[in-house]
């Protein structure tokens, strides 16, 4: 399965990582690295995360990085993982 950031996790992303660099730029790699190993994860095992909270689609998973929230879509169709969204759980944007 191939993995398709959507813009808006992209955007967002950049986002947490700018502020988390505000204060520590190497904590910030290591979260960024360390994410995108969970991310490339998820083709192993599509489905190992809960049903987004979210969405009413038990396609769209929602996995759960330190306090984050990685919202992802699996598309067996187009064989693609899409991930859509990167949120704070305590502060929803």
């Amino acid at each position: 399965m191939q993995i398709e950031p959507s813009k808006r996790f992209r955007v967002k992303l950049e986002i947490i990582f700018d502020y988390i660099a505000k204060d520590k730029l190497l904590a910030a790699k290591k979260f960024k690295k360390e994410l995108f190993q969970k991310i490339e994860d998820i083709p192993n095992f599509p489905y190992k995360y809960r049903k987004s909270f979210y969405f009413d689609d038990d396609n769209i998973r929602d996995m759960i990085f330190k306090k984050y929230t990685i919202v992802y879509e699996v598309d067996l169709e187009s064989n693609q993982i899409l991930i859509l969204d990167v949120f704070n759980r305590d502060r929803l944007d």
